[in-house]
Formats: C-alpha cells, structure tokens, sequence
C-alpha cells in the first residue's frame, strides 16, 4: 500500500532542501550577483582588507567627498552582546542630502533606502566583502524616471568610491 500523500510531502521537502542549498551555493560562489530579500540586486565587492578596514577606508573616503557618514553599527558586536557568534559585519550609513533630497522630493517612499549604507561582511572562508544596493536600479524602484543625473552621479561615485576602499 501506499500513501501518496506522503509521498509528495516528502518529494517536496526534497526539492526544497535541494533548492535552498542551491541558492546557497551559487551565492557563494558568485557574491557579485547578491540579491537582497526584496530581489534588489546589490553589488558585492571583494575586498583586499578586513571588515573594519574596509569601513574605515570607506568612512574616510566619504568624509574627503564631503558625504555624511550617518551611522557604523557593529552587528557581530551586537550579535556577542547576546552571546551568539557572527562573522565579522560592519554596516555603514552615509548620504549626500544634496543629491537624496530630490529624489525624496520625487518619491518620499526612497527613504527607506536612503541614505545610502554599505555591508562590509566576512564569509566562512575569511573572504571580506562589501556589499551595497545599486543606486541605479533605484529609479525603477521607486517610479523615479526624471531624476536620471541623479542616480548616475550616485552610482558612478560609489562605484569609484567603493573600488578604492577594497582596493590593496
């Protein structure tokens, strides 16, 4: 006798596990294709430096640009705080009111990716990356069709930008 509908449950545990570990291996292998929850791309960047490093090499070339850095929030420091072990992740928030303020003026709901951050993150093999939301996939996003110097001028700078800190 069998029972088919056990059958296909577990048929469809399968295939999920087979799925996820899929998922998990191709993001591993290939960081430059990061997608967030939401499937907005990020871009990822190897860096030549540890997390904190690369944060303070970002930091100081944002401070030279004259772009507000916001905020640095430690999340293994956070994560220790709660005795649970998390790789070195660094998160950093800066912005340029300048250039966010008309396209908040556009779209107020850019906000929430606004101001920028950027995710220095280490992975299992002791690989640091930096990781953050292409600006200009914001502009489909958020419906803002008429501020396009804008999101290539953000997106220009940070790639210029990002490159020098994870660069040796």
């Amino acid at each position: 006798m069998t029972f088919p509908m056990i059958h296909s449950i577990s048929r469809t545990r399968a295939l999920s596990a087979f799925f996820a570990v899929l998922a998990g291996v191709s993001l591993a292998l290939s960081p430059m294709t990061a997608f967030a929850a939401d499937g907005s791309p990020l871009i990822t960047k190897l860096s030549a430096h540890d997390a904190a490093t690369t944060l303070d090499r970002l930091a100081g070339i944002l401070e030279k640009k004259g772009i507000t850095i916001f905020a640095r929030v430690d999340h293994a420091k956070g994560a220790k705080s709660v005795e649970l072990d998390l790789p070195p992740t660094e998160l950093l928030v800066f912005g340029n009111p300048k250039l966010g303020t008309p396209l908040m003026q556009a779209n107020r709901g850019i906000g929430i990716d606004l101001p920028m951050k950027a995710l220095a993150w280490t992975d299992v093999d002791g690989k640091t990356y930096l990781s953050y939301t292409d600006p200009a996939k914001l502009s489909a996003r958020w419906g803002i069709g008429d501020r396009a110097a804008v999101f290539k001028k953000m997106t220009g700078a940070l790639d210029k930008m990002t490159t020098a800190a994870t660069s040796e």
